[in-house]
């Protein structure tokens, strides 16, 4: 028999989006994932402590405020199968999800699978990484191990800039890293940047290696031009060089931008094909926040539950 709603994606957003559509008495089923995209629970399994989700005026672990919507959704009657879908097919009804070990049918899916930070390639990178290394300084730069210290940001677009010019309000210095010697931001974010007092800024320079004891202590860059390393002290260091959505098992089935993330018609979250609705990160390449992923996924889910009871099917 078809599910009534399979949700792809245990983030916030599919999180979110379970609760609700749980409640509704939908019987969501949930597709955590397991190895494609990483991990199940999204980006909030790799951050450590989350200051700015409502609610917790304390902070929470990432990966506490996860199990804690996990624990939720399953309160209510959420079905969760901890697998990757490999294929989908949205060509006809009910839909068809399908893995080496399974297939599902369902009459309505949401897509919540999220995106994950471009990271570079590199072992001390990977050892540091939330203990001083992010890809999220709205998430992690106003932690107090980062206040009054000199955080680093590696990238050279807008995005780059903006994350720099947040983090300058609580660092003592921010070093942007970029390693060609013109950013590719547009003008208006690269004159924020030259105009900052206490951004400064590294042109042809390539991270080299990260370093310290439990926690990042410094850096040493590479000039792209000379091979000249320097070392440069510092508290934080945060990536900034794009992400990536994880659509790559839809890509054929939903359309989607020219980066790949899953166009919505908004403000609701309905994709090209009816009955197929996409939340968080996966449709948004620009915010990227916990709190505005849940809040698609509660979108979602109430967009779902009608368009069920429209076609006769909730």
């Amino acid at each position: 028999m078809a599910k009534k709603l399979v949700i792809i994606g245990s983030g916030p957003s599919g999180l979110t989006a379970a609760i609700y559509a749980a409640r509704a008495d939908l019987q969501p089923v949930v597709i955590e994932g397991f190895m494609k995209g990483g991990q199940p629970g999204g980006q909030l399994m790799t951050t450590t402590e989350v200051e700015n989700f409502p609610g917790f005026p304390e902070g929470i672990d990432g990966p506490e405020l996860i199990d804690r919507m996990k624990k939720q959704a399953a309160r209510f009657g959420t079905e969760f199968i901890m697998e990757d879908m490999d294929t989908v097919d949205f060509s006809s009804r009910p839909f068809t999800l399908s893995n080496s070990t399974r297939t599902i049918t369902a009459h309505s899916v949401i897509i919540a699978t999220g995106a994950s930070a471009m990271v570079l390639d590199l072992p001390s990178a990977k050892k540091f990484w939330s203990k001083g290394i992010s890809a999220c300084a709205t998430c992690d730069g106003a932690l107090p191990i980062f206040r009054n210290q000199v955080i680093a940001v590696i990238g050279g677009g807008d995005s780059a800039i903006e994350e720099a010019s947040f983090l300058s309000r609580f660092a003592s210095k921010v070093l942007l890293i970029h390693r060609r010697d013109e950013f590719r931001a547009s003008k208006a974010m690269q004159k924020r940047a030259f105009e900052n007092p206490k951004i400064e800024i590294v042109f042809d320079s390539v991270l080299e290696e990260a370093y310290g004891g439990q926690f990042l202590e410094g850096i040493k860059l590479k000039n792209v031009k000379t091979s000249q390393i320097s070392d440069y002290a510092c508290k934080g260091l945060f990536m900034s060089i794009g992400h990536t959505p994880n659509t790559g098992f839809v890509k054929n089935a939903l359309e989607v931008d020219a980066k790949g993330y899953i166009k919505v018609k908004s403000p609701s979250t309905a994709t090209s094909v009816e009955g197929v609705f996409a939340a968080g990160d996966v449709t948004d390449p620009h915010y990227r926040q916990a709190i505005s992923a849940a809040g698609t996924g509660c979108v979602a889910a109430l967009d779902a539950e009608r368009w069920l009871q429209a076609n006769g099917l909730g």
